[in-house]
């Protein structure tokens, strides 16, 4: 029989390697998605805002021009064309350029709608009129930072006492990394389980491999060990990456990191079973995998923090398993987690995904 678990294991992995897609979705594109977004909340010298200015053409009030000739500065760009700029120095928190954009409104209204700019000026009567989304936060700072120009009060100097942040763990891609790893391994699970076996369940395949001497329990075991195996090496190549990339280190204990790895395969797999055990339309399949894996993905603090929903859903959105998965993981690699703190999630992780498993297996149609 541990022949047989052998050779079932090395059939996954044969049908793995074989297929160009699931290495370019396993290994590349996490890595690719990592370098992207790195590199843009990267920190830069300096940052350019960008703000569309309105000028009524029928009005003889022109004090808005009037004021950016007199107190910025003219560039020509064949790009942008003719644009007023003004810059803000400060040796703490680095060199501001905010760019004045003459043109219409209705191209300013177009500029906001594809994100190019987020706060538009008006002047009516000798009043500076602004436009933005007050729920945007980089509409916010655009105001707050133009304000002070206009009405020449400044908002910071280099007088005062500013203390940049030095901590470990304390960037966007430090926060970033362990909830990609998260994703990652909970879409090699669940589409590399369960749409498999959907698939092979709509082709025939386990009617067939059933009807042989084949011990059930060992071709569950095979997946189970083959993807566990594939999820580790995804991990592996991501945390490679982000530490000779980003010199992002893993701060807490490794112990830790395999016990949480462990635990979100045992969940995701337990899931991907459940999730396979009765259809054999792929497209179902589709639908039932994106149903659990989007909302996941979008609410569990994957790519932002949870804490910006609504305060009646951040209980329910902790509780979710790629919440748990992505916190735990967080902490071992940002705020030193060891063995005792991951016990409680490794344990939760463990259970739901074992709960799944036997529910899975109780209602598991075989053809």
């Amino acid at each position: 029989m541990k022949n047989q678990l052998f050779q079932l294991i090395s059939i996954q992995f044969k049908e793995f390697w074989r297929e160009p897609g699931a290495l370019f979705w396993s290994f590349a594109f996490p890595v690719l998605m990592a370098w992207g977004l790195g590199i843009a909340f990267k920190g830069k010298p300096e940052t350019i805002v960008k703000v569309a200015v309105v000028q009524n053409i029928n009005s003889s009030d022109s004090s808005l021009i009037t004021f950016l000739i007199k107190n910025t500065r003219l560039v020509t760009s064949k790009k942008q064309g003719n644009y007023y700029e003004y810059i803000i120095e400060n040796e703490k928190t680095g060199r501001k350029i905010i760019q004045f954009i003459p043109v219409s409104f209705d191209s300013a209204v177009i500029m906001l709608k594809r994100g190019n700019i987020s706060v538009i000026i008006t002047n009516e009567n000798n009043n500076f009129s602004y436009h933005f989304d007050p729920a945007n936060p980089d509409a916010q700072l655009t105001y707050i930072y133009i304000s002070s120009i206009i009405t020449g009060i400044p908002i910071m100097t280099d007088k005062e006492n500013i203390k940049p942040l030095e901590s470990v763990g304390t960037r966007y891609i430090d926060f970033l990394i362990p909830g990609l790893l998260g994703m990652g391994i909970m879409s090699s699970c669940l589409w590399g389980v369960s749409y498999s076996l959907i698939e092979k369940r709509s082709k025939k395949l386990l009617r067939r491999m059933i009807a042989t001497p084949m011990k059930k329990t060992n071709f569950l075991l095979s997946i189970v060990i083959s993807r566990i195996i594939i999820t580790f090496l995804e991990s592996a190549v991501l945390i490679l990456f982000a530490y000779y990339l980003f010199d992002i280190k893993i701060q807490g204990s490794w112990a830790a990191l395999i016990m949480i790895l462990i635990s979100g395969n045992i969940t995701f797999i337990g899931l991907s079973i459940l999730i396979s055990s009765r259809t054999s339309n792929t497209q179902i399949g589709n639908g039932l995998i994106n149903a659990v894996t989007m909302p996941m993905m979008m609410l569990s603090g994957i790519f932002f923090s949870y804490y910006n929903f609504p305060d009646w859903a951040i209980p329910v959105i902790k509780q979710l398993p790629l919440t748990v998965f992505a916190d735990s993981l967080r902490s071992v690699f940002i705020e030193g987690a060891g063995i005792m703190t991951s016990i409680i999630p490794f344990a939760w992780l463990s259970t739901v995904g074992i709960i799944c498993f036997v529910f899975g297996l109780k209602i598991y149609k075989w053809y």
